[in-house]
């Protein structure tokens, strides 16, 4: 049984460029769990960070970058809003992931705690060098 003081997390970094969204969201929201560790313990979080690159390159099978949408409400009375993938893609790509990320995650104050451990970004630099993080491969 881990104890989430002695939870020992290592950064990681995935590359997206040419990855199929749900499978990349999957194996992200896998290593945020820390289900490829020995010491897994679904009620503590021991997972480690993943750092994102390259976002904007990452792929949507078939029609879905057009036919697929986000709904979301602003809270305001007829406040609902529909954005189509396509256009998030454009605007704000690393929004995609995490929000493919966040739906596989547990929906407690365990994922909402796991999710903060995600770095998103489009392009192929990110700040967090002196993490030192590990090459994923899958």
């Amino acid at each position: 049984m881990a104890k989430a003081n002695e939870v020992e997390r290592k950064w990681y970094v995935i590359d997206a460029e040419g990855k199929v969204l749900g499978r990349l969201a999957s194996e992200i929201a896998s290593v945020l769990r820390g289900k490829r560790k020995p010491i897994f313990t679904p009620h503590v979080d021991c997972g480690d960070f993943v750092i994102v690159i390259n976002a904007d390159k990452v792929v949507l099978t078939g029609n879905k970058l057009h036919q697929k949408i986000h709904a979301y409400h602003t809270g305001y009375p007829g406040g609902r809003k529909e954005v189509s993938y396509a256009e998030m893609m454009e605007k704000r790509p690393e929004k995609v992931i995490e929000l493919a990320v966040k739906g596989m995650l547990p929906k407690n104050r365990l994922g909402r705690k796991m999710i903060k451990k995600l770095k998103v970004y489009t392009g192929n630099e990110h700040p967090h060098a002196a993490q030192a993080p590990e090459v994923y491969e899958f």
